[in-house]
């Protein structure tokens, strides 16, 4: 389960066994039979952590999830509550408890705070009068969680909203903690470099950790040589725009149509599965169980495809398709015993990738299904692209391919300064709030804040399409800088645009040679900064620094004599880039598409307080986010 996180320049399986055995620690703290009790948002992460067959080598019998009124029957001592530090979850724990206490239950009450206890929280429990029933109340400190060989998060679903719009440093100080247990285990980062006021904040926060442990040094070789950190804020315009990897693709999809099971993992309909498995004969059942996949590294194929442009999926399944039938050809060719024996040994590999191959390409076929094709269209500057619908209609394509359209327009600077038209049809057409929301941000972020006319006119025509509820969530755009009135007949952006080549007209989304590839021609500005600290370095574009919100600057950490690491000709240097307030898969994609070539001279693991997207980031964000 574990072994693609030691695969990378890191070992990130050591972060994973450390929180793996303080959980045990804490479970064999309550003696006797257990029930878990989760917070269904918890699940996901901890699946990462620890599955059923570690909790129940620690006699946990059942698990429920956190629900008002009676817990389920369970014959075990201890009930524990696996709960994140919310006012609303403790309510909901006083409820359990006072209806297990009428029924006289000698059971034993325990609550696990993840990340971290809050006196708030038990203040709540002892207002409830259930504070005393319980016997153990601790923390779980699970700051950072491994999703892959090179991708860590914090999984804190409101950071971007509590920093930028609720000034709360919980989380800045929750990353601060986390990047201090990285440290420990990993050793001391010698180099920090930041952009934002965030960014700045848990700088400033790590240094003074460090200092009141200065005693408490970990002799370990540095791993990091240097942390990137990042706000979000710098760069608002690259999660509005759609994102055209595969994988965040084929997520959308799944997430839309059947659910994400938890974090890595993904469930499809069985029958499209069947037919490869030949599972499918006269007489028998369809398979009613769905097909359970794996989203990371430990999937051979999956990390191969996943960071590609779409466009560039069909070659690269048909590429493999071939390599997998030569390789089966070859046993024609084996003779002698050992050429026979050497191609049995391998064969349990061949099989593998032959039944990936055949995963994906049903996936595909489950796409054209629900689609009722792959669409192609051409896009503005003579581009193809695939992208994906999840409606039948013509009327559909046409939208995807004026919504690409205006975002392309949007992003190299074609009539940012007034209403757009588009806009104004999405509108009066009664699209979902969040994609009008999205393309109004967009151009407000590349126009540098809307003129106030214009910008009067787009809420007016919202709040009365939409309900003058979502004037709150127009106001949360505007405290968090995403929709904003211009104040300054400047506009940064095209400048910002020219000098750090955000736009690339000739993007190869089939051979990319620049990270421009992952947005059909946008390259991300937080990962085009990224790439400039690398080669030739910041003081490179010193003036475009200064037009992106908040400071920038660099910290050095003394390393303890004789940890001085020495590189060895030829050798990478390894970045921890951390994004404060989320981050977009197109974004990773970039990074590893960085740190895999040649010539680039650094390997970078990503590091984030949530994986975002365009939706998921704006409903954070809105006051009624039920709200289409």
């Amino acid at each position: 389960m574990s072994a693609h996180l030691s695969y990378g320049r890191v070992n990130l399986n050591i972060l994973r066994e450390a929180a793996r055995k303080e959980l045990r620690e804490f479970l064999d703290k309550c003696a006797g039979s257990k029930a878990i009790v989760w917070d269904e948002y918890l699940t996901g992460p901890f699946g990462l952590i620890a599955q059923y067959s570690l909790l129940k080598e620690h006699e946990v019998e059942k698990m429920f999830t956190l629900k008002g009124g009676r817990l389920p029957a369970a014959d075990v001592k201890n009930i524990i509550f696996f709960v994140r530090p919310r006012l609303e979850l403790m309510d909901i724990i006083a409820e359990n408890v006072i209806s297990e206490d009428k029924m006289h239950s000698p059971r034993d009450f325990h609550i696990l705070f993840v990340p971290r206890r809050s006196m708030l929280c038990e203040q709540r429990l002892k207002e409830q009068g259930v504070l005393g029933s319980l016997i153990n109340i601790d923390e779980y400190i699970l700051d950072l969680i491994p999703y892959d060989g090179d991708l860590l998060s914090m999984e804190s679903e409101g950071a971007f909203r509590e920093c930028y719009l609720e000034s709360d440093q919980t989380s800045l100080y929750h990353t601060a903690k986390g990047l201090m247990t990285l440290q420990a285990l990993y050793g001391t980062i010698p180099q920090i470099f930041g952009k934002g006021e965030c960014a700045r904040h848990v700088a400033n926060m790590m240094l003074r950790m460090k200092r009141e442990f200065a005693g408490s040094q970990t002799q370990i070789l540095p791993v990091f040589d240097s942390l990137l950190l990042l706000d979000r804020n710098i760069d608002l315009l690259t999660p509005l725009a759609t994102q055209l990897t595969y994988e965040d693709n084929l997520r959308g999809l799944c997430r839309f149509v059947y659910g994400v099971l938890d974090l890595c993992y993904v469930k499809l309909p069985p029958e499209k599965f069947a037919a490869q498995k030949k599972q499918v004969e006269v007489g028998k059942d369809l398979p009613t169980e769905p097909k359970k996949m794996q989203l990371n590294s430990a999937e051979e194929l999956y990390a191969e495809i996943r960071d590609k442009n779409f466009n560039a999926i069909g070659a690269a399944l048909s590429k493999k398709a071939k390599i997998i039938s030569a390789a089966f050809e070859e046993r024609h060719n084996a003779k002698t015993v050992g050429e026979i024996k050497q191609f049995v040994s391998q064969l349990p590999h061949m099989q593998a990738a032959r039944s990936s191959l055949a995963n994906h390409t049903s996936i595909a076929e489950l796409i054209k299904d629900i689609t009722k094709r792959l669409l192609l269209i051409l896009v503005d500057r003579g581009k193809w692209i695939f992208s994906l619908f999840l409606s039948h209609s013509d009327s559909a394509s046409e939208a995807f391919f004026d919504n690409l359209t205006v975002e392309q327009e949007f992003m190299t600077g074609v009539d940012t300064d007034k209403v757009n038209t588009y806009i104004e049809d999405c509108i009066a057409q009664k699209d979902p709030l969040i994609k009008i929301l999205r393309l109004v941000c967009m151009q407000s972020v590349c126009n540098n804040g809307l003129k106030q006319k214009i910008l009067d006119y787009y809420k007016r025509e919202i709040l009365q399409t939409y309900g003058y509820e979502h004037m709150l969530t127009l106001n949360n755009l505007e405290k968090t800088g995403l929709l904003k009135p211009q104040t300054s007949t400047r506009n940064n952006y095209p400048t910002i645009r020219k000098t750090l080549k955000l736009w690339m007209e000739d993007a190869n989304e089939q051979n990319p040679n620049d990270i421009s590839y992952v947005y059909s021609g946008y390259a991300p500005l937080s990962i085009r900064l990224t790439q400039v600290l690398a080669r030739p370095g910041w003081r490179s574009i010193e003036e475009v620094l200064k037009m992106l919100p908040g400071p920038h600057f660099e910290e050095r950490q003394q390393l303890p004599a004789g940890l001085h690491k020495k590189r060895q000709q030829g050798e990478n240097r390894t970045t921890l880039v951390f994004f404060l307030g989320g981050v977009t898969y197109a974004e990773i994609a970039a990074l590893r598409f960085l740190s895999q070539m040649e010539d680039g001279g650094t390997e970078y693991i990503i590091a984030t307080t949530k994986l975002i997207n365009g939706t998921s980031w704006i409903k954070s964000l809105m006051d009624r986010p039920e709200a289409p």
